[in-house]
């Protein structure tokens, strides 16, 4: 009920109480005065009739005259409706003034009556006159609205009621409403309630609502009257069936499964499941995690979008770890007490080739015997890899250029690593062995192991001499128990294999006589003399060293060693011409006075035990009676006159003669020669004493001579032999000899070049001065000691052919000179000749002297 009916209302209840004060004090005036006269009419008609429409003739009906209406002052006085009607005075006829409305002049008041007060006066007189006006079904019933919007819970239960707002209608009576028609539906029935203000509609729930099957339901409510025909209207009921959390969220596959692969990258999208919620709202948003049973470990490994549902990777996948995984995804709803659902996803993981194979070395031997058979078991290889199928398909290589192998073994991926062939520790004493291990992925993975076989030393090598045989130069007068020199032996062996031990190896022959006095340092080969040598005594000797190893059994080797003593200047010049018979040097000679400048008057011989430079003797005058008359030849020592002899020059001359040697400190010896010039005859005397004493030498010299020429012979015979022999079987190292050559000058010396190592030296006689130089590559006069080397055919042909010619044209010089001798003491020669019997004398000795250093 609105404000506006209720004004209504209350206006008629004070018209109604005027009109009660109003009768009431008419009756008071009339019991006053006793004059007053009133009557009351009741008139019917029906609303919305026209203006001017006569409701009743009120003069007619109250009697009065119709002539005297209008001088009585005929009228309506007083009246909640005079507005609507009007009175003729002239006929006394109420008619209606202007269009009446029921509804709006009684509205719900039934019946509705308008009363009127009709006043007369002369006599005065008042009329009461009712009007009622009848209902006419002139309006339709109305709601208060065109739409009307309920909510309503799903979760409301069949029963449940909603009560409606009544439709209104102005009409009254049978006019106004009546009843209620409700469309048809599958969930509300309609109920109506009379009260005293109308009709009530109630909307009754009879099914229970799902808003997931049906969210908006609209009906229409119809009103209808009870007029004839009837009016009608209506409402449209627009129920929401309002949400609640009663659906679980629903995932659109059965089954997640998907296949991976394990290098797959941080940050991958694998997957995305999706879940379906029938709620709204709240209700219907659905949000993904991973289920809470699903452990750590894949937590680190898989996560999940909360909002797009997508799984991502966030660990490192490893398919030799774990090849298969189930997670479980829940998806839930934001109600107020969420719903949930889990869905498993099934990941496979597809191995890819990322593992390198792996190998492992057992049972290794790190030392190997060198002297191991082939097929010995130096280790057991085992290769793994950690991919499956060809991934994990792996062989096994090492490489073939080392004595050993892979035997594969009756297990997959088990080898035995085994010797091939022969060891040498002194060849290779380490063997790096490279393992390849190789998959059949593809990309194909490899690994590279390397182990280190070590060969251990069996006592299999000698000890080895630097040098075979060993030549070294001692000089001469050295001090005893000093060390002179060392030899030196290595062995390929190792450790007490090779630790050797030097000793003399002493025989009881003559030979080695020499090793008594010297001896060896076992530890360090150092070899020292008990005594000292002497040059003049001995001047080459050789012996043996024993080199012995520490293994077990102990090996050996020999070496020889030759030993050449080296000449010092400790010996002084002997005269060997002219001794007298109490041993001094000092002689007399005789020469005719008749002889010619240039006459050979004598020689001084000397001797010199000393070789080279040392034994190259010089000859000068200190002292001589007349210097004009003689003249002393400084490397032959003769003494030949300068002029000749005259009447005045005395017939005895006195010469003293120095002879040095040439030595760092010289040494030196003089001889006296007397010379006396005598008449030819005397001279000629002289001479038959000094035939007889050559006839006795001839016989001597002779001997000498044949037993010279014979040595040499044999001796060259021998060599060329050896030579031969040893130089066409194979390479061999000599040792240093004395080569050397005959130079006669007039003494008994000699001249010999040597070379130790780098070191060439050179022992000149003397007809060598001191600034004589040696050509390289002559063998004459030089101690030769050829280089360790080999030489090719060619080489040892061109060598052999050169000292065959060398030999030759030597020994026959020396036939030639023997040849000459003998004619000359035969007395082929003349005494002027430049060969003189002291001078081939010399050279016999010479010869004698150079087969003894041989």
């Amino acid at each position: 009920m609105d404000f506006c009916n209720i004004g209504k209302m209350e206006q008629r209840r004070r018209s109604h109480q005027l009109e009660l004060n109003a009768k009431l004090a008419f009756i008071a005036v009339s019991l006053l005065f006793g004059r007053a006269v009133w009557a009351q009419i009741r008139y019917s008609i029906s609303e919305e009739q026209k203006d001017g429409a006569a409701v009743g003739n009120i003069a007619k009906d109250l009697g009065i005259d119709p002539r005297t209406l209008k001088e009585r002052g005929f009228r309506i006085v007083s009246t909640s409706g005079e507005s609507m009607f009007s009175l003729n005075q002239n006929d006394g006829v109420l008619y209606v003034n202007g269009k009446i409305d029921r509804e709006e002049v009684c509205e719900r008041s039934t019946p509705c009556l308008i009363n009127l007060k009709i006043a007369l006066e002369n006599p005065l007189e008042i009329h009461y006159v009712i009007v009622e006006i009848l209902d006419v079904n002139d309006h339709s019933p109305l709601f208060p609205e065109n739409e009307k919007r309920l909510e309503i819970w799903e979760s409301a239960l069949p029963g449940a009621r909603y009560p409606l707002q009544a439709a209104r209608d102005p009409d009254s009576g049978s006019n106004s409403v009546q009843t209620y028609k409700l469309s048809h539906n599958d969930h509300f029935r309609l109920e109506i309630k009379d009260r005293e203000d109308g009709k009530i509609p109630i909307l009754i729930l009879h099914k229970p609502l799902d808003r997931e099957v049906t969210k908006n339901i609209k009906l229409v409510l119809a009103v209808f009257d009870g007029g004839r025909p009837p009016k009608s209207g209506s409402i449209n009921i627009l129920i929401d069936v309002l949400d609640i959390n009663d659906n679980v969220p629903v995932f659109t596959k059965e089954s997640y499964t998907v296949v991976l692969n394990e290098n797959a990258p941080v940050g991958t999208t694998i997957a995305q499941v999706n879940a379906t919620d029938l709620d709204e709202g709240q209700n219907g948003q659905v949000v993904y995690a991973l289920g809470n049973n699903v452990n750590d470990n894949l937590r680190e490994l898989f996560q999940v979008n909360p909002v797009t549902g997508e799984i991502i990777v966030t660990g490192v996948l490893d398919f030799e770890v774990k090849d298969i995984y189930e997670i479980d995804i829940q998806a839930s709803d934001k109600g107020i007490v969420p719903l949930a659902t889990d869905k498993s996803v099934i990941i496979k993981i597809v191995d890819v080739n990322d593992n390198a194979p792996e190998i492992e070395v057992t049972s290794f031997s790190s030392a190997i015997p060198e002297d191991s058979r082939p097929g010995t078991t130096v280790a057991l290889i085992s290769v793994t890899d950690l991919d499956s199928g060809l991934n994990g398909k792996i062989s096994c290589s090492i490489s073939d250029d080392i004595p050993f192998k892979l035997m594969p073994s009756s297990h997959d991926n088990i080898y035995s690593l085994v010797t091939s062939g022969v060891l040498d520790r002194e060849s290779k004493f380490q063997y790096d062995i490279t393992l390849v291990a190789k998959d059949a992925g593809q990309p194909s993975l490899s690994t590279i192991k390397t182990i280190t076989a070590l060969i251990s030393d069996v006592n299999d090598n000698i000890p080895e001499f630097s040098f075979s045989p060993y030549a070294f130069y001692v000089m001469e007068n050295n001090v005893p128990g000093k060390c002179l020199f060392s030899v030196s032996a290595t062995d390929k062996d190792s450790n007490d294999n090779a630790i050797i031990s030097y000793q003399i190896w002493r025989e009881s022959s003559e030979e080695n006589k020499y090793t008594s006095f010297i001896n060896i340092n076992s530890e360090n080969g150092e070899i020292y003399a008990l005594k000292s040598f002497d040059f003049e005594t001995v001047k080459t000797f050789q012996f043996h060293v024993l080199a012995t190893d520490s293994g077990t059994p102990s090996l050996s080797s020999n070496v020889t060693v030759n030993v050449f003593i080296l000449d010092q200047n400790d010996n002084v010049p002997v005269i060997l011409y002219p001794v007298s018979a109490n041993g001094s040097a000092e002689g007399v000679e005789e020469i005719p006075r008749n002889v010619n400048a240039g006459h050979l008057v004598t020689k001084v011989r000397a001797y010199d035990a000393d070789i080279g430079y040392n034994g190259w003797l010089l000859f000068s005058l200190q002292e001589v009676t007349d210097h004009s008359l003689f003249s002393l030849d400084r490397y032959t020592g003769q003494i030949r006159s300068l002029r000749s002899f005259t009447e005045t020059d005395e017939a005895q001359h006195k010469l003293l003669i120095l002879v040095k040697d040439n030595g760092n400190v010289s040494l030196s010896a003089t001889a006296t020669v007397i010379v006396k010039v005598v008449e030819p005859k005397e001279a000629f005397a002289a001479s038959d004493v000094k035939n007889t004493v050559k006839d006795e030498e001839e016989n001597n010299v002779t001997l000498y001579l044949i037993i010279t020429l014979g040595s040499v012979s044999v001796l060259f015979v021998i060599s060329i032999i050896v030579l031969i022999v040893t130089q066409c079987s194979k390479s061999t190292d000599y040792s240093s000899k004395y080569l050397q050559d005959t130079n006669y000058d007039g003494t008994l010396c000699h001249s010999i070049q040597y070379r130790s190592g780098d070191k060439r030296y050179m022992l000149v006689g003397p007809r060598m001065s001191i600034g004589s130089t040696i050509v390289p590559g002559s063998n004459g006069n030089t101690l030769v000691i050829p280089d360790r080397r080999r030489r090719d055919s060619g080489e040892v042909s061109k060598w052999l052919m050169h000292l065959c010619i060398t030999v030759a044209v030597r020994c026959w010089l020396l036939s030639v000179v023997l040849n000459m001798l003998r004619l000359f003491l035969k007395g082929t020669f003349l005494v002027s000749t430049s060969f003189s019997g002291p001078d081939l004398l010399d050279l016999g000795f010479t010869l004698l002297k150079h087969i003894n250093i041989k």
